[in-house]
């Protein structure tokens, strides 16, 4: 198999610090602090060389094309540092929506194999492509029918051999003083498999509300939350008719659970005509009008911003701070109140 050409940019080359192991504590004269920090760049500079200097192709196009007709799952594996960067790989792949498994290739050989069935499609991953525990595997996969992809830096390897498609990152020199740690090839190895992963998400139909629901937690959870899965419904919903009075409102307002700050207030058919707050009830203290007889419709806010069932969580805040306000009514399209968004409950599920 021919190599695909190498990038003519000039390697960067790694400055030997004098006189110290690696262990040394920081020296405090400058100059050799500054020798410290030129050695660190250079070796982000050997990484991103390596990087850059793989040359994909069609090789590149074959992979994505037996990762989409894949009708099992995404088998990685790898050994050592290189297994780490499949077990990465495979997160990725699981997290945008591919079915994915690590395979450990030592324990592979003890029973693991048996994650592997016939549909799914190997990705091995080895720098020198002769890891003996990878090998070991070849015969297996190939009674199974499984086709492979190696990702390695020597195209005429024997786990190349044996592949069905190879992703030849080339052969890199190592950042590191001893050319023997794994570095530059792992950064390869790792940029090449965010490629396939991410090129492959781009030609499927995968967006954000997807990606959202295989990470419920944190911010990427948050960021895509809807109005509808945080609002206050059904009893704990605050609705009181436009006709009541006033007394009536405070009384929802204190009896219903959670204690919510406001109330909806809607006509006849359900339909919000206002709302009426906490704040409404201390203005008309201070101004006297203690009269709790008072026709609601008289004292309540109308016209107020609200929200659908369908906003982002994210939007429904973001409106909140900006009209200075700790409630918002949640209307469907007919314009009936089915909800109360809180700033409490927004606070509780770190909106703000």
């Amino acid at each position: 198999m021919a190599r695909a050409p190498r990038s003519t940019a000039k390697k960067p080359r790694l400055r030997a610090l004098p006189g110290r192991d690696a262990t040394a504590r920081l020296p405090p004269r400058l100059e050799e602090a500054e020798a410290t920090l030129a050695y660190a760049r250079g070796v982000l500079e050997a990484e991103a060389h390596a990087i850059l200097g793989v040359r994909l192709g069609e090789s590149f196009l074959r992979a994505l094309g037996l990762l989409r007709e894949c009708q099992g799952q995404a088998v990685v594996t790898g050994m050592g540092k290189a297994g780490l960067i499949g077990q990465k790989l495979s997160a990725t792949l699981a997290s945008t929506g591919i079915r994915s498994v690590f395979l450990h290739p030592a324990e592979a050989v003890h029973g693991d194999l048996g994650r592997v069935g016939r549909g799914d499609v190997i990705l091995a991953l080895s720098n020198s492509g002769a890891t003996e525990e990878l090998l070991r595997l070849l015969p297996s996969f190939r009674r199974l029918g499984t086709p492979l992809i190696a990702l390695t830096g020597e195209p005429e390897s024997p786990l190349a051999r044996g592949a069905d498609v190879v992703l030849d990152i080339g052969r890199i020199e190592e950042a590191c003083p001893m050319g023997l740690v794994p570095t530059a090839s792992t950064a390869a190895l790792h940029a090449v498999g965010d490629a396939l992963a991410m090129t492959l998400l781009r030609s499927r139909t995968f967006g954000t509300e997807e990606y959202a629901l295989l990470h419920p937690g944190g911010r990427i959870g948050r960021s895509v939350q809807r109005v509808f899965e945080v609002m206050r419904t059904g009893p704990a919903n605050p609705v009181v008719r436009d006709t009541a009075k006033l007394s009536e409102a405070v009384g929802v307002m204190t009896q219903t659970p959670g204690r919510p700050g406001a109330t909806n207030v809607v006509d006849r058919s359900g339909r919000l005509v206002g709302i009426f707050t906490d704040g409404d009830l201390r203005r008309l203290v201070e101004q006297g009008r203690t009269d709790f007889t008072l026709p609601l419709r008289d004292v309540m806010g109308r016209r107020p911003k609200c929200v659908s069932p369908e906003t982002l969580v994210l939007t429904a805040a973001a409106q909140m701070r900006e009209a200075r306000v700790d409630q918002l009514p949640v209307v469907d399209a007919e314009g009936r109140a089915v909800g109360l968004l809180d700033v409490q409950d927004l606070l509780a599920a770190r909106f703000l």
